[in-house]
């Protein structure tokens, strides 16, 4: 395995957590301002995160699509940790909506 791939999937696993890092950042900022029914603000925060974790997403699509064409990579802890940061920042996009969605009714009432 080149070396150059080895520096590759690094550069990507980085890529990956500091973009689903940053999605996770724009989540709890937008929870701080669903707390306190603004939601517009929320909303918007959550757009920031979509934007964020849609390319740490499009950068692991690409390693897997690469790997599934044909090359090779060894196995890299960073790159599992990245994977793991991503699919779990995913899972807190998706309960903060719910959570957000619930604060609007609370709202109404």
């Amino acid at each position: 395995m080149g070396e150059e791939f080895n520096e590759e999937l690094v550069a990507t696993a980085m890529q990956i957590i500091m973009n689903a890092g940053d999605a996770r950042l724009q989540v709890k900022d937008a929870l701080t301002h669903a707390k306190a029914f603004e939601f517009a603000e929320a909303e918007e925060k959550m757009k920031e995160a979509g934007r964020f974790i849609v390319q740490a997403h499009k950068s692991q699509t690409e390693v897997i699509q690469s790997e599934a064409g044909g090359k090779k990579y060894e196995y890299s802890m960073l790159f599992a940790h990245a994977q793991d940061t991503l699919m779990t920042i995913m899972s807190e996009i998706q309960l903060a909506e719910q959570l957000i969605d619930i604060l609007k009714i609370v709202s109404q009432k």
